[in-house]
């Protein structure tokens, strides 16, 4: 009983981290899709050196830590060039986050669009569609399906990739747990701690689903391209 007791003693501090550590992985995956969509697309670009700097920015992120990253935005930076000092480590985080998912977004994107078969591109310009236009109109609405799966991954990923922030005292919902075993010298706290991770990545696994059922049922019954 004394566990229980203990244990609801610590809820509000942990939930309050919880909110810390869902809205670093909401705002950094929401943030890094629309910076993923322009690598992406700069990454099948006919142009060399879009073409060419979109896959160094990728090729970078993929290939480094993503602590090394958060390390070196957050320490590293300051000292080589003192102007981007960042005192607010959820900036910081957001920031590396951001930067970092991006890179994989952008393979996800890449790699749904080079999925869908070339004709389909060629018949939508055969019928008068710009590229854009069949891009936009054609190849993307088809492209969501195939995304949404390993975006529901990625997002997963990201959401308990937040503990790496405890690293630079960003009070995340690890950190929080941290913080409460230290001062109360109980590692009980770790038990309703992997509850709700497990509970918040069950909710969004549940949504991811139900959205990718939706976009299947719009992708069907959206019109042809000669409506």
């Amino acid at each position: 009983m004394n566990a229980i007791q203990q244990i609801i003693g610590w809820m509000p501090a942990l939930l309050q981290a919880t909110g810390v550590t869902l809205a670093l992985s909401v705002t950094s995956v929401l943030t890094a899709l629309v910076l993923a969509v322009f690598l992406a697309l700069g990454k099948i670009s006919k142009n060399t050196v879009l073409r060419s700097v979109c896959g160094a920015y990728i090729f970078f992120f993929r290939g480094t830590p993503l602590l090394m990253q958060l390390f070196f935005l957050y320490y590293t930076l300051p000292q080589l060039v003192p102007a981007f000092n960042i005192q607010s480590r959820f900036l910081a985080a957001w920031i590396a986050f951001s930067l970092n998912v991006a890179a994989y977004l952008a393979e996800i994107i890449r790699a749904a669009i080079q999925s869908i078969d070339k004709g389909q591109l060629e018949a939508s310009t055969a019928l008068g569609l710009t590229h854009s236009q069949a891009m936009r109109l054609v190849i993307i609405p088809q492209a969501y399906r195939r995304m949404i799966p390993p975006i529901c991954n990625e997002f997963v990923m990201v959401l308990k990739d937040t503990s790496l922030v405890s690293i630079i005292a960003l009070t995340d919902l690890t950190y929080q747990t941290k913080i409460i075993a230290s001062n109360k010298a109980s590692a009980l706290v770790y038990i309703p701690a992997m509850i709700i991770y497990l509970i918040i990545t069950g909710v969004f696994t549940v949504i991811f689903n139900r959205l990718e059922k939706r976009l299947s049922c719009l992708l069907y019954t959206s019109p042809s391209p000669r409506d």
